[in-house]
């Protein structure tokens, strides 16, 4: 697909990887939206919150914990926007303790103590034991 649009000198952007990232996510591919996450990047396009979100979604729709969180990880550390459809994704990944423990240690590298402090108010509301 992308190169028939190179091909046709259409532009490669951040809206054309995040919708094809998206469809890959809905469709269940995540190894696909992956690939075509890191792919932007060999393209020098820098994926927004909306690109990592439906690349944390497709982790998560394929029981890909690890990536999730590493995905994550990477955003807060770019300091880019998290959101709810992000902060969930995550958590449903991993599990619910692991995953909120995780996240708090994601926003604590990342800078982002007020979101780590909103975690742990989000898990005490939620009824997650914490050890």
């Amino acid at each position: 697909l992308f190169g028939e649009m190179a091909q046709r000198k259409l532009e490669l952007d951040t809206i054309t990887f995040s919708a094809t990232i998206s469809a890959c996510e809905k469709g269940g591919e995540w190894e696909k939206a992956l690939h075509m996450f890191n792919f932007m990047a060999l393209n020098n396009l820098k994926a927004g919150t909306i690109t990592f979100s439906a690349a944390i979604s497709a982790c998560e729709k394929g029981k890909q914990w690890e990536a999730a969180l590493r995905l994550f990880s990477v955003m807060l550390q770019r300091r880019l926007e998290s959101n709810t459809i992000a902060f969930s994704d995550v958590i449903s990944a991993c599990g619910k303790v692991i995953a909120f423990s995780a996240a708090m240690t994601a926003c604590e590298k990342g800078g982002e103590w007020e979101k780590a402090l909103q975690l742990f108010r989000t898990m005490a509301q939620n009824s997650v034991e914490s050890d």
